[in-house]
């Protein structure tokens, strides 16, 4: 864990260091989460709350860590309306390409640390941490837009490449696709 926080940093400090412009923001939106590999399982909306730096590296090219409370989760096919609620400290490093004036297409690692898991049913909560990897890797694509010099949309596909249960045969990953909105300062 100390490689992947040193390599965060490392990129941050090399992008301010090169930069031509560094703008912070905020950002929130809505989360579509489920798990991958899991049969029986749906959606459960969630949410992101955060903030940004988008560091400009050239007039097309930017780089933009960030840092997301982020809710995810499954909701399963079952009785008792299972659903599962993951709560992660997400640090994705998105390479930006600005294709034309506002419109950039983005892509890039995450690394999530896991806060809290909660199993609820109908029957109560029940905490599930120990059943669930502590840290989770993945990969993020999206497009986003500018709309004004101050207010961003975008949508981002994420995909683990981690596996989220500790125990266990299965390979079950995170899935989560993100609606949000962005505010530079």
């Amino acid at each position: 864990m100390k490689k992947v926080v040193f390599a965060v940093v490392a990129v941050i400090a090399f992008g301010i260091s090169y930069a031509q412009e560094v703008k912070f923001g905020a950002k929130a939106g809505l989360n579509l989460s489920t798990l991958t590999g899991d049969d029986d399982t749906a959606m459960k909306v969630g949410f992101q709350v955060g903030g940004f730096a988008e560091i400009g590296i050239s007039e097309k090219f930017a780089i933009q860590p960030e840092l997301l409370y982020s809710e995810q989760g499954t909701k399963y096919d079952g009785t008792g309306d299972p659903s599962l609620h993951l709560n992660y400290l997400n640090i994705p490093v998105m390479a930006k390409f600005y294709v034309t004036n506002g419109l950039s297409l983005e892509a890039g690692p995450q690394v999530g640390f896991l806060l809290s898991a909660k199993l609820k049913t109908d029957a109560g909560d029940s905490d599930f941490k120990e059943y669930v990897n502590s840290t989770d890797f993945g990969l993020n694509f999206g497009v986003g837009y500018d709309v004004t010099a101050n207010i961003a949309l975008g949508v981002r596909y994420g995909f683990g490449l981690s596996d989220v249960n500790k125990d266990g045969n299965d390979s079950i990953k995170n899935s989560n696709l993100a609606l949000a909105l962005g505010y530079k300062f």
